[in-house]
C-alpha cells in the first residue's frame, strides 16, 4: 500500500489535471503530513514514479507569469485501475505499526529502573497534550470537512486515546514491573 500513491492519483482523478506545485499545495492545504505518513515534500518524486509506472502522464505544459513552465498531469486508464485497488486494500487492510517503545520496555535497564516512572509520565503527558490538540484541531476545521474527512481527523484522537489509556495501565502497574525485573537480575543465564 503506498499512501502517497493514493492521494496523488485520487486528486487528480477527484480534481482533475494538476501541475506538482498544485498537488503539493493541495497536500499542504489538508495538512497531509498530520495524518498520513508522508508529506508534501514527497509529491515530486511520487509524480516522476507514477509517470515512470504509467499512471500518470503529461497532458501539457504551462505557464503563468514568471514562473518556470510546469508540467501538468492526468490520471491515465493504467492509474485508475491501480487507484481503485488501492482504495479497495487500503480499506481491507489493517495497518498498526510497532512502536519502538515496546522493545524499550522488554530490554529495561534494571539500574535506571527508578527513572523509568518520570519518563513514562512524561509520555503520558505529552500523549495527552496532542489528544487535545487534536480534539481541538477537529473542532476547529469541522465547518470545512466532509462528514467523511471528519471521522478521519477524529481517528487519530481515538488512536491517541488508546496509547493513553495503555500508557495509564503501565504507570498503575510501574511498581509491580519495577519488583519483577528487580527479582530477575542476575537470575538471566549466558
Amino acid at each position: 500500500m503506498s499512501s502517497i500513491r493514493l492521494f496523488i492519483l485520487g486528486s487528480l482523478e477527484e480534481r482533475g489535471e494538476m501541475h506538482g506545485h498544485a498537488l503539493r499545495a493541495l497536500a499542504e492545504e489538508e495538512h497531509i503530513d498530520e495524518w498520513t505518513d508522508f508529506g508534501p515534500g514527497s509529491i515530486y518524486g511520487a509524480i516522476k514514479r507514477l509517470a515512470a509506472d504509467g499512471l500518470i502522464d503529461e497532458r501539457r505544459t504551462e505557464r503563468e507569469g514568471n514562473y518556470p513552465e510546469r508540467q501538468v498531469y492526468g490520471i491515465t486508464d493504467a492509474g485508475a485501475v491501480v487507484l481503485a485497488e488501492l482504495r479497495r486494500e487500503t480499506l481491507e487492510t489493517i495497518v498498526f505499526r510497532h512502536d519502538p517503545v515496546d522493545l524499550a520496555l522488554a530490554r529495561l535497564d534494571t539500574e535506571g529502573l527508578d527513572g523509568l516512572g518520570g519518563i513514562l509520565r512524561r509520555r503520558l503527558d505529552a500523549l495527552r497534550v496532542d489528544r487535545d490538540h487534536w480534539l481541538a484541531h477537529a473542532e476547529q476545521i469541522r465547518k470545512y470537512l466532509t462528514l467523511t474527512e471528519a471521522h478521519v481527523i477524529r481517528h487519530q484522537y481515538h488512536r491517541l486515546s488508546g496509547e493513553i489509556a495503555w500508557h495509564e495501565e503501565l504507570i498503575a502497574n510501574l511498581p509491580a514491573i519495577i519488583d519483577d525485573e528487580k527479582s530477575r537480575k542476575g537470575h538471566h543465564t549466558s
